[in-house]
């Protein structure tokens, strides 16, 4: 087209050119100069742009390889120290697998230790540098997650006062726990150094005594002292171990939301009736499959356990009490977390008052020796042992801490006897056996010299590798 414009010009207007006088062969020359020049401008502004461009990506590309190969950040906490960028388990070719093998190798190097031809390979595969830079800070941060962290003495203290104080001044405390309050009774935890989780994903095999034999620990009675004292409203639990019941406390000030280990319920009843227990009843349960064996007295259903597995949703009103539990939270001005990592309890909405603005939401306190998803909200954590804490505070509340007596145990008094045919239902040791009547522990039946007994509730739910989707199941 433009190549053709001087001659639809001249065919235009040639003949008012003419009229004018004008040197119609100049004016020719002169469009003609002119088109020519505004093809030279075009090809250099194409040429000028072209050049920046490659100019800019060879710069991006300069400046990434620098980062990532020459050290000049650190890769996760140290990589110039010789960090661990061993290949994690994921689905590779054997070709990348062997690639990925290679360029960990190379990165475990210091700087100065790398050859010209390594850091030649580092250049040429920076995706697969990047994708082993990531995953090792993934790596770091994760295993700073799971230590354990102790406040010296002169901090522990301290932050206990201050502790102290907000219970003091709390209109509506309530005490969320865990795992970590029953570790002192010889139960362990699930996601401390030598918690089930924590076993189970090292392939090593979970044991323990019998659960029946452990015994409220001196933060269960030191809770429990608190209610008294009109300081604690409402206790929300975790765990199914009972000892929260067996310690004294109200049930109506309690919620077990995972279910009580002593407690089987008939479900065909309306209102669901409930059985206490001397001993685990979950001896023949296991995830999705809560039948104890036992039939109900009045009914004749199946009798089942109270226990919600990881993975679950109880709907039992009692003992679970998520009517008590969110209606405690709600009230709430303080909350105490004692001995809970919270990755379960902060999926729960309804306890941590959401719904209000973050400026009336409760103070929350948090004591467990590992990191927890709450600690950015906390208002105070203390890195402590249960027992140690609750010890110092109770001393800092002048407030006298119970033992624990057997005899007085309330599980004794709301115990539903066996009938005679359910006997021979059970294996478990009782918490204390009847006057005259039968002891089936593994002691008494011949089956002792250490034996490793657990409830069918310990220790399960975790599928090492494998997501399942949660189905809802009544219990």
């Amino acid at each position: 087209m433009l190549w053709g414009l001087d001659r639809k010009i001249m065919r235009c207007f040639g003949v008012w050119i003419e009229r004018l006088g004008l040197n119609v062969e100049q004016i020719y020359i002169s469009i003609h100069t002119l088109k020519v020049c505004v093809c030279v401008c075009v090809c250099v502004c194409v040429c000028v742009c072209v050049c920046v461009c490659v100019c800019v990506c060879v710069c991006v590309c300069v400046c990434v390889c620098g980062v990532c190969v020459f050290g000049s950040t650190d890769w996760g906490n140290g990589v110039d120290q010789g960090e661990d960028f061993s290949v994690s388990c994921y689905t590779e070719s054997p070709g990348e697998e062997e690639r990925s093998h290679d360029v960990a190798k190379i990165l475990k190097k210091r700087e100065s230790e790398r050859t010209q031809e390594e850091s030649a390979d580092l250049l040429l595969h920076q995706d697969t540098v990047q994708e082993l830079c990531s995953r090792q800070v993934r790596r770091n941060l994760l295993k700073r997650k799971q230590e354990e962290v102790f406040d010296d003495t002169e901090d522990l203290r301290c932050k206990v006062g201050q502790l102290a104080e907000a219970v003091r001044q709390a209109q509506h405390l309530v005490i969320y726990t865990g795992a970590g309050i029953s570790t002192a009774a010889s139960i362990p935890d699930y996601r401390g150094p030598n918690g089930v989780w924590t076993q189970l994903q090292k392939g090593r095999a979970v044991s323990s005594s019998d659960l029946s034999e452990a015994e409220p620990t001196l933060t269960h009675m030191c809770i429990r002292m608190l209610h008294e004292e009109n300081m604690v409203q409402h206790v929300v639990s975790q765990n199914c171990d009972g000892l929260h019941l067996r310690s004294g406390l109200p049930r109506h000030t309690l919620s077990e939301l995972h279910g009580n280990m002593f407690i089987e319920v008939c479900t065909s009843c309306s209102p669901v009736r409930e059985f206490v227990r001397l001993f685990d009843v979950t001896e023949r349960t296991a995830r999705y499959r809560h039948g104890t064996g036992r039939r109900c007295a009045h009914c004749g259903g199946e009798l089942r356990d109270t226990i919600v597995h990881f993975g679950e949703r109880g709907t039992l009103e009692q003992p679970l009490n998520w009517r008590g539990a969110s209606n405690a939270a709600e009230r709430a001005d303080v909350i105490l977390c004692l001995g809970s990592s919270l990755k379960v309890l902060k999926k729960y909405g309804c306890l941590w008052s959401m719904n209000r603005p973050a400026t009336r939401r409760p103070k929350l306190y948090i004591v467990n020796l590992q990191w927890t998803p709450k600690d950015d909200l906390a208002t105070l954590k203390i890195h402590g042992k249960c027992d140690d804490v609750m010890r110092l505070l109770m001393e800092q509340l002048n407030i006298q801490i119970p033992a624990y007596n057997q005899t007085e145990d309330p599980v004794l008094s709301l115990a539903t006897p066996l009938r005679p045919e359910e006997e021979d239902s059970y294996t478990r040791k009782l918490i204390a056996p009847p006057a005259g009547g039968k002891d089936c522990s593994p002691d008494s039946l011949g089956q002792g010299g250490g034996t490793a007994v657990q409830g069918g509730w310990f220790g399960r739910g975790y599928s090492k590798g494998r997501k399942r989707k949660r189905r809802k199941v009544v219990v």
